[in-house]
């Protein structure tokens, strides 16, 4: 795997941001089967689009209905509209992650899952190795590893767990995941507003194009079509020091998904609906458009869902 290395000044300066109280805080932590973790202080971020949603346009109809001025989107972040955005993303508001956490610097390698998938019995082995899983795993042991569903990730939580008596881990919250990937930006993607190829080819995997890797996914240097999922680390890390927060694989999250979640979601430490039959990932992949780079922009399946550009990483409880 390349080296991550981790910009200790930005670090550093967001802890002194960000943290109410001076305190020891540990910093980076390497797990033993080699994740690195980086502590995130607590702090305040605004969560969503800025969109004019259905809902906005319903209301300003029946405002125009009663004479009323039209309100529009409501930004609470005083950026520009998302024109990319979409309903589920709204309303733009305010989101208070009320403690630290340490996160994983990197998404989970296939170095990293394959001694758990070494300890499953042949009937369980089965289920998750299957031929799909080698034929889309086939990019060495630092490559993220994918065609992994939220359950399998769940498993692969419990076991490690067991396997490193007394710590704990578990998926990123959906806040937590936009918190990390935003990186203290308000902007619409993490290194700015605007759609600008070349800058986004800094820090993530993605397809040019649109989501059609047989003619129109970008060629390397040597004219190969990289319409695969790729080794972590290999581009630039944002401004906290995470690797491949947008792009490469999605990344599966704790919560459920709830479209409307957002309109009455608690301001501290949101843990999305408690019932629902599927899933958010987030981050965007090797596979799909430069749009689903958006800091704001949310994926959703069933639970049991897999597929060659979806992966996770992980969160592990400061001790």
């Amino acid at each position: 795997m390349k080296t991550a290395t981790i910009f200790y000044c930005s670090l550093l300066l967001s802890a002194l941001l960000f943290m109410p109280t001076a305190q020891a805080v540990e910093y980076t932590y390497t797990n033993s089967v080699g994740m690195k973790f980086v502590y995130i202080p607590s702090g305040d971020f605004f969560m969503g689009s800025c969109y004019l949603s259905r809902a906005d346009k319903r209301r300003d109809k029946q405002r125009e209905q009663e004479g009323l001025p039209p309100l529009g989107a409501i930004c609470p972040a005083n950026v520009p509209i998302d024109n990319d955005g979409i309903d589920e993303e709204t309303p733009q508001h305010a989101v208070r992650i009320s403690q630290g956490f340490q996160l994983g610097v990197h998404e989970v390698t296939l170095g990293q899952f394959t001694p758990f998938l070494d300890s499953l019995s042949d009937e369980e082995r089965d289920k998750v190795d299957t031929d799909k899983f080698r034929k889309f795993n086939d990019q060495g042991a630092d490559a993220a590893v994918t065609m992994v569903s939220w359950d399998d990730a769940q498993n692969f939580i419990s076991w490690l767990m067991q396997k490193e008596r007394g710590t704990l881990y578990r998926l990123p919250t959906e806040a937590e995941w936009e918190y990390a990937a935003r990186a203290g930006s308000k902007t619409i993607y993490p290194w700015s507003d605007e759609i600008d190829i070349e800058l986004a080819k800094e820090y993530a995997w993605f397809n040019i194009k649109h989501a059609d890797v047989h003619t129109q996914f970008h060629k390397n240097d040597d004219g190969e079509r990289e319409n695969f999922v790729h080794p972590v680390g290999l581009k630039k890390p944002n401004t906290l020091g995470f690797y491949d927060m947008q792009g490469n694989v999605w990344e599966w999250v704790q919560d459920r998904y709830g479209m409307y979640y957002y309109h009455d979601s608690p301001k501290a430490d949101p843990q999305g609906p408690e019932e629902g039959m599927t899933r958010v990932f987030r981050g965007g992949s090797w596979y799909g458009d430069v749009k689903n780079l958006r800091s704001a922009y949310r994926g959703v399946n069933a639970q049991s869902f897999r597929s060659d550009s979806l992966g996770f990483r992980l969160v592990r409880k400061h001790q």
